[in-house]
């Protein structure tokens, strides 16, 4: 293992470790304060975000919506992540426009930011697993990237029940339905939901909205990055 490797499997190990760390007090509060935000959203904004996710889940697993370029083969994990990074900072730059933009336009605006932003989450996952060498054509690296989605964007609990599903990834996958249909991704729906509401409202608020929006979606794709980088490294470093 050369030294980027080794200086890879660290980060991942340190990843692996707050993986398993549970909420912290500052999560305590946060969900105390999303149940009282949630009721005083409009169920047509509820709806409009679970529509978002539904219709996304959909496009992922008919493979209709996200195209990407040829699988890269024969690259070095140094190579692979440099190419990562140059996406990273890409989709970052395109949701940080997508959410100041939206965010400064009212409540219209704001709320179309929804779709654009998983929109550009899910594309960076399908770039980003070509670039690992994984074919998304597959649908079970497809289906890879659904589970990266709810390890980035679920409670503890569900996090760690992710984890240890991806962590054996092939026993797992060897396990799942043919149809697709069968698969609980309500869960999906609920916790992505549940966890980008708070900051995700905020962008709502007059006076405020683009300095939120922008400043959210950064941080829900630099959290996206960093949850898949640490994914795929695990199905490609040794051990």
């Amino acid at each position: 293992m050369n030294t980027y490797e080794q200086h890879a499997r660290d980060e991942m190990k340190i990843w692996q470790q707050s993986t398993f760390a549970g909420p912290s007090v500052w999560s305590g509060v946060t969900t105390g304060l999303q149940k009282r935000v949630n009721h005083l959203i409009p169920e047509k904004v509820h709806q409009i975000v679970t529509e978002s996710i539904k219709n996304m889940i959909k496009a992922v697993l008919m493979g209709s919506e996200f195209t990407t370029d040829c699988v890269l083969t024969n690259a070095s994990l140094e190579e692979r992540e440099r190419l990562v990074g140059e996406k990273i900072n890409f989709y970052k730059r395109a949701g940080v426009v997508s959410g100041a933009g939206t965010g400064a336009g009212g409540l219209l605006l704001g709320l179309a930011d929804f779709p654009i932003l998983l929109s550009l989450k899910m594309k960076f996952l399908f770039d980003t697993a070509t670039l690992y060498g994984f074919n998304v054509s597959d649908y079970r690296e497809r289906l890879y990237t659904l589970y990266i989605f709810q390890l980035a964007f679920s409670s503890p609990d569900r996090r760690r029940e992710v984890y240890c599903l991806i962590s054996d990834w092939d026993r797992h996958v060897s396990e799942l339905p043919r149809d697709l249909n069968l698969l609980d991704w309500r869960t999906l729906q609920q916790q992505y939901r549940d966890y980008i509401d708070l900051a995700k409202m905020l962008q709502l608020v007059p006076g405020i909205g683009a300095v939120v929006g922008a400043y959210a979606n950064y941080k829900l794709i630099d959290k996206l990055a960093k949850t898949a980088m640490n994914a795929y490294r695990m199905r490609l470093l040794p051990g």
